[in-house]
Parts: structure tokens; sequence; C-alpha cells
């Protein structure tokens, strides 16, 4: 029996007998090349340091992956939390994360949905990507400013700037 186990082994190794080959990997996700995120969080960053605000921003592919993550010096630690929450939130909504949260005081059943996921944050901040075909490529969320209508300024700022090269 071990002479016969050794035997399919070997084979095995030489390819003497035929393996399943493995899968394919999956398509990458789209998203903003890894330069434009950088510029869009660069700038969110940048557009809440002339508002004298502290934050960090998260930029994120269409599944989900954090493509870039920059805080401001002195930044909190909740705001990088709150930031990647922000951008994940708007990308399972495809919805900016202002008018979802509005939208949840009027639609339990969405308020249930979003409180249901302790990492969702429906505080406005997180804002949808999209190129020029209207496509939802990733997004942004912004975290830690004192005003969540200011996190959404800076996000939006950071999207200006790259906006019309996303693809």
């Amino acid at each position: 029996m071990k002479q016969i186990v050794a035997t399919l082994t070997l084979l095995a190794a030489t390819g003497a007998i035929a393996q399943t080959p493995p899968a394919p990997p999956p398509p990458p996700a789209r998203g903003p090349a890894l330069d434009l995120a950088l510029e869009a969080a660069r700038t969110a960053v940048d557009n809440c340091g002339t508002r004298q605000q502290k934050v960090s921003v998260s930029v994120v592919d269409s599944a989900g992956v954090l493509k870039a993550l920059l805080a401001s010096d002195g930044a909190h630690a909740r705001g990088v939390a709150s930031s990647t929450n922000k951008a994940q939130t708007a990308l399972a909504f495809n919805s900016p994360t202002s008018a979802l949260g509005e939208k949840a005081k009027a639609d339990p059943a969405l308020a249930a949905k979003i409180a249901a996921n302790p990492l969702f944050n429906a505080r406005g901040g997180g804002v949808v990507l999209t190129d020029k075909g209207g496509q939802v490529i990733g997004a942004i969320g912004v975290g830690g400013a004192r005003g969540s209508d200011i996190d959404e300024a800076c996000a939006l700022a950071g999207i200006a700037q790259v906006q019309n090269r996303l693809q």
C-alpha cells in the first residue's frame, strides 16, 4: 500500500496524473487608479485643512477594497474608522451617506438595515465615485471634521479634483 501511495505521489508531482487546474483569479474590481485615489484623498485632506479640520480620508474601489487612506497630522483614530465606514456605506447603498441618513429618518426599513450593520455610517461624508459613463467605480469617505457637512464638502472637493479623469 505504501508503495502505491508513493507511486501516485510521484506521478502527481511530475504531472503524469492530470490535476484540476486552479480556478482563474476573479477580474479586478473597477476603481480609481491608485494615483487618482491618492490625489482625491490628498485634496480632501487639504480642503479640510483650510477649514482647520483634522480628518481622515478613505477611497475604496467597486469591491470595497481600500485603495487609499490618508489622515491629517493630529487626526483621531475615530476619523480613520469613520472615513472607511462612510466610503463602504456610500458604496453599499449607491448613495451619498448624507442623503441616506435623511432618507432613513422617514424609512424604518432602511433605518433598520443601516442599524443592523455596525460598520455602516449614514452621516455625511461618504460619496460614490463614478466614471465618465456614470458607472460606480468606488467611493470616498471623510471622517473627523466637526460637522458631517464639512466631511462631505471635503469629499466632494476630492472628487471634483479627479472626476474628469476617472475611467
